[in-house]
Protein backbone atom coordinates (compact mmCIF):
# COMPACT_ATOMS: atom_id res chain seq x y z
CA UNK A 1 0.00 0.00 0.00
CA UNK A 2 1.34 3.54 -1.02
CA UNK A 3 1.70 6.33 1.56
CA UNK A 4 -1.07 8.66 1.86
CA UNK A 5 -0.55 12.04 0.25
CA UNK A 6 -0.65 15.18 2.41
CA UNK A 7 -3.80 17.77 1.53
CA UNK A 8 -3.24 21.00 2.84
CA UNK A 9 -3.18 24.83 1.80
CA UNK A 10 -1.37 26.32 -0.13
CA UNK A 11 1.48 28.64 1.32
CA UNK A 12 2.98 31.68 -0.80
CA UNK A 13 5.96 29.53 -0.78
CA UNK A 14 4.46 26.97 -2.79
CA UNK A 15 3.81 29.13 -5.93
CA UNK A 16 6.61 27.84 -7.72
CA UNK A 17 5.82 24.45 -7.34
CA UNK A 18 2.24 24.70 -7.99
CA UNK A 19 3.30 26.81 -11.24
CA UNK A 20 5.49 24.25 -12.17
CA UNK A 21 2.49 21.18 -11.64
CA UNK A 22 0.28 23.23 -14.19
CA UNK A 23 3.19 23.47 -16.56
CA UNK A 24 3.35 19.79 -16.73
CA UNK A 25 0.02 18.93 -16.56
CA UNK A 26 -1.16 21.03 -18.57
CA UNK A 27 1.68 19.68 -21.08
CA UNK A 28 0.97 16.23 -20.93
CA UNK A 29 -2.59 16.74 -20.77
CA UNK A 30 -3.26 18.83 -23.89
CA UNK A 31 -1.42 18.13 -27.25
CA UNK A 32 -3.67 17.99 -29.77
CA UNK A 33 -6.36 20.01 -27.94
CA UNK A 34 -5.00 23.10 -27.30
CA UNK A 35 -2.87 25.66 -29.95
CA UNK A 36 1.02 24.12 -29.63
CA UNK A 37 1.72 28.21 -28.94
CA UNK A 38 -0.21 28.26 -25.95
CA UNK A 39 1.58 24.71 -24.34
CA UNK A 40 4.73 25.89 -25.30
CA UNK A 41 4.59 29.39 -24.24
CA UNK A 42 3.84 28.70 -20.60
CA UNK A 43 5.65 30.59 -18.24
CA UNK A 44 6.69 29.12 -14.77
CA UNK A 45 7.83 32.15 -13.60
CA UNK A 46 4.46 34.30 -14.65
CA UNK A 47 2.19 31.32 -13.04
CA UNK A 48 4.17 31.28 -10.23
CA UNK A 49 3.25 34.90 -9.78
CA UNK A 50 -0.43 34.51 -10.75
CA UNK A 51 -0.48 31.92 -8.08
CA UNK A 52 1.18 33.51 -5.52
CA UNK A 53 -0.51 36.53 -5.56
CA UNK A 54 -3.70 34.73 -5.82
CA UNK A 55 -3.05 32.51 -2.46
CA UNK A 56 -1.91 36.38 -0.61
CA UNK A 57 -5.56 37.10 -1.67
CA UNK A 58 -6.49 34.77 0.46
CA UNK A 59 -8.33 32.29 -2.34
CA UNK A 60 -9.29 29.19 -1.47
CA UNK A 61 -5.80 26.54 -2.50
CA UNK A 62 -4.90 23.62 -2.05
CA UNK A 63 -1.75 21.21 -2.25
CA UNK A 64 -1.42 17.90 -2.41
CA UNK A 65 2.23 17.11 -1.07
CA UNK A 66 4.14 14.07 -1.57
CA UNK A 67 5.08 12.16 1.42
CA UNK A 68 8.28 12.33 2.74
CA UNK A 69 9.51 14.59 0.53
CA UNK A 70 6.86 17.09 0.51
CA UNK A 71 6.88 17.69 -3.54
CA UNK A 72 3.78 18.98 -4.35
CA UNK A 73 2.19 16.64 -6.93
CA UNK A 74 -1.34 18.39 -7.10
CA UNK A 75 -3.39 21.04 -5.98
CA UNK A 76 -6.66 22.45 -6.29
CA UNK A 77 -8.74 26.03 -5.86
CA UNK A 78 -12.21 27.17 -5.28
CA UNK A 79 -14.18 29.88 -4.51
CA UNK A 80 -18.08 30.82 -4.17
CA UNK A 81 -20.10 32.10 -7.12
CA UNK A 82 -22.57 34.49 -7.51
CA UNK A 83 -26.28 35.03 -8.59
CA UNK A 84 -25.50 33.60 -12.57
CA UNK A 85 -23.16 30.41 -12.30
CA UNK A 86 -24.70 26.84 -12.57
CA UNK A 87 -23.95 26.28 -8.47
CA UNK A 88 -22.92 28.63 -5.33
CA UNK A 89 -19.14 27.11 -5.53
CA UNK A 90 -16.59 26.61 -8.61
CA UNK A 91 -13.68 24.13 -8.57
CA UNK A 92 -11.88 26.54 -10.99
CA UNK A 93 -8.59 24.23 -10.76
CA UNK A 94 -7.94 20.57 -10.16
CA UNK A 95 -4.63 19.18 -11.65
CA UNK A 96 -2.14 16.06 -10.26
CA UNK A 97 1.43 15.14 -12.02
CA UNK A 98 0.69 11.90 -14.13
CA UNK A 99 2.99 9.58 -11.98
CA UNK A 100 0.79 10.70 -9.12
CA UNK A 101 -2.31 9.56 -10.45
CA UNK A 102 -4.60 6.97 -10.22
CA UNK A 103 -3.88 6.65 -5.83
CA UNK A 104 -7.12 9.26 -4.76
CA UNK A 105 -5.51 12.42 -4.96
CA UNK A 106 -7.53 13.81 -7.67
CA UNK A 107 -10.69 13.06 -5.67
CA UNK A 108 -8.54 14.26 -1.95
CA UNK A 109 -8.19 17.68 -3.31
CA UNK A 110 -12.03 17.92 -4.82
CA UNK A 111 -13.55 16.55 -1.54
CA UNK A 112 -11.42 18.90 0.51
CA UNK A 113 -12.32 21.64 -1.85
CA UNK A 114 -15.99 20.55 -1.17
CA UNK A 115 -15.30 20.49 2.31
CA UNK A 116 -14.32 24.12 2.62
CA UNK A 117 -16.81 25.52 0.31
CA UNK A 118 -19.79 23.85 2.28
CA UNK A 119 -18.52 25.85 5.39
CA UNK A 120 -19.06 28.82 3.38
CA UNK A 121 -22.36 27.87 2.71
CA UNK A 122 -22.11 26.12 -0.66
CA UNK A 123 -25.04 23.90 -1.54
CA UNK A 124 -23.68 22.71 -4.55
CA UNK A 125 -20.51 22.82 -6.56
CA UNK A 126 -19.20 22.67 -10.25
CA UNK A 127 -16.13 22.79 -12.32
CA UNK A 128 -15.91 23.59 -16.24
CA UNK A 129 -13.93 20.95 -18.25
CA UNK A 130 -13.26 20.92 -21.74
CA UNK A 131 -15.34 18.30 -23.64
CA UNK A 132 -13.08 16.81 -25.21
CA UNK A 133 -10.62 16.44 -21.95
CA UNK A 134 -10.95 12.15 -22.07
CA UNK A 135 -10.23 12.82 -17.67
CA UNK A 136 -13.83 14.34 -18.43
CA UNK A 137 -14.82 10.56 -16.83
CA UNK A 138 -12.89 11.12 -13.51
CA UNK A 139 -15.42 13.63 -12.55
CA UNK A 140 -18.82 11.32 -13.60
CA UNK A 141 -17.61 8.64 -11.59
CA UNK A 142 -17.52 10.91 -8.52
CA UNK A 143 -21.17 11.85 -9.67
CA UNK A 144 -21.23 15.17 -11.52
CA UNK A 145 -23.48 15.74 -14.24
CA UNK A 146 -22.74 17.09 -17.59
CA UNK A 147 -24.59 21.04 -17.52
CA UNK A 148 -24.24 23.93 -19.18
CA UNK A 149 -22.48 23.56 -22.16
CA UNK A 150 -20.11 26.73 -23.70
CA UNK A 151 -16.91 27.60 -24.79
CA UNK A 152 -13.80 29.15 -24.01
CA UNK A 153 -10.62 30.67 -26.01
CA UNK A 154 -7.01 29.16 -25.34
CA UNK A 155 -4.79 30.70 -27.47
CA UNK A 156 -7.06 31.78 -29.90
CA UNK A 157 -8.94 28.64 -30.54
CA UNK A 158 -12.39 28.19 -29.25
CA UNK A 159 -13.21 24.95 -27.65
CA UNK A 160 -16.21 23.89 -26.22
CA UNK A 161 -16.47 22.89 -22.21
CA UNK A 162 -18.92 21.63 -19.85
CA UNK A 163 -19.91 22.35 -16.66
CA UNK A 164 -19.78 18.89 -14.45
CA UNK A 165 -21.90 20.03 -11.74
CA UNK A 166 -23.17 18.02 -8.46
CA UNK A 167 -25.75 19.42 -7.32
CA UNK A 168 -25.68 18.24 -3.25
CA UNK A 169 -22.14 19.51 -2.07
CA UNK A 170 -22.79 17.01 0.50
CA UNK A 171 -22.09 13.89 -1.66
CA UNK A 172 -18.86 15.24 -2.49
CA UNK A 173 -17.80 15.70 0.88
CA UNK A 174 -18.58 12.24 1.28
CA UNK A 175 -16.30 10.95 -1.03
CA UNK A 176 -13.18 11.05 0.67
Amino acid sequence: MLPEVAIGSARIQDAPAIAAVHVEVWRNAYPGMLPDHSLTGLSRHRLAGYYGAAIARGGGMLVARAPDTSQVVGFASWSRRGLNAPADGEVETLYVLDDWRERGIGRSLLSTSAQHLARRNCRSLFLWVLADNPSRWFYERLGGRAGLRSTTNVGGRTLPQIAMIWDRIADLVETR
